[in-house]
């Protein structure tokens, strides 16, 4: 007979630590995201919080990927512009968010904030790193299979190639964020989309 090993991962527990990570970021910035701080919000030990996240580094990036999984879905209504549109828009009102946590309502630096605390930290620590790459695969993956799917449609042309195209969105879109800390607006978003799809676009959708 098996026995099993600890006690299972209290899932309460984590959603508590994640809100409560969440307003601490978002109120006092990644310098004011303090362990104790957090723990005594959410209600838990700071032994089990410890316990789930070793860092803040690694409470930091669990903050951003569970932003991620609520705010960014990847919506298929069979409209490969709208739906890339709609997804580069959601991503970039999450690194917005991101970047404008913990700054005054009227800061107008355009430095990237957290989201470059956060690369540093995927950086700084190979399973951070790791657990990055790992929720960006997953969602790599849905908006590809996206391109796929429009690709046999006959929305895009046939050998479009997923991977590169999406590439050039979100590499455009990060690159605005994090290096030259210019806006990203719709305006930017529709020219970019319509810029990465002039290519792709079959003859018929032209």
């Amino acid at each position: 007979m098996n026995t099993p090993r600890g006690r299972p991962r209290d899932s309460d527990a984590d959603r508590r630590i994640l809100h409560a990570a969440r307003q601490t970021l978002f109120t006092a910035g990644y310098a004011g995201l303090a362990i104790d701080e957090v723990a005594q919000r959410a209600g838990v030990a700071k032994t089990t919080l410890y316990r789930r996240w070793p860092t803040k580094d690694h409470l930091a990036i669990a903050v951003y990927a569970d932003m991620l999984d609520r705010d960014v879905p990847v919506t298929d209504t069979s409209d490969v512009r709208t739906d890339l549109s709609t997804y580069l828009k959601q991503i970039a009102a999450a690194l917005h968010r991101v970047r404008r946590a913990g700054r005054p309502e009227h800061d107008a630096d355009p430095s990237a904030g957290i989201v470059a605390e956060l690369v540093a930290a995927a950086a700084r620590h190979a399973d951070v790193g790791e657990a990055m790459r790992g929720l960006y695969q997953r969602r790599i993956r849905l908006a590809i299979e996206l391109i796929q799917r429009a690709t046999q449609r006959g929305e895009l042309r046939a050998g479009t190639d997923p991977v590169l195209l999406l590439d050039q969105l979100a590499g455009a879109l990060y690159y605005r964020v994090l290096i030259t800390g210019a806006p990203v607006d719709d305006t930017y978003l529709e020219r970019l989309v319509n810029a990465a799809l002039d290519g792709a676009l079959s003859t018929k959708e032209k």
